[in-house]
């Protein structure tokens, strides 16, 4: 993963971008005024994580393991407690 800070462009990125190597996370968009010879005008700074796509199947791969096991977390809580009003 490469971490880009403060990236500006006169575009609205979104938040995620694919092309045919890498997957581009764009994080913390804000508008900007700058102002130039030509007056004023709204541009967009940003923070930008670049991985390979393999990096990002292993990200994604890696926050759905941790998903499941606070869900699965939650369904024993819910249970215990359907357990406890039972008596």
């Amino acid at each position: 993963m490469t971490e880009h800070k403060n990236v500006q462009s006169t575009v609205k990125p979104k938040e995620i971008e694919i092309d045919a190597y890498s997957v581009w996370v764009n994080e913390n968009i804000s508008e900007i005024t700058v102002t130039d010879e030509n007056g004023e005008h709204i541009e967009y700074q940003f923070n930008q994580k670049q991985y390979s796509k393999d990096e990002y199947i292993m990200f994604l791969n890696d926050n759905n393991k941790e998903l499941d096991d606070k869900l699965t977390d939650t369904q024993l809580a819910i249970c215990e407690v359907y357990e406890m009003l039972e008596v």
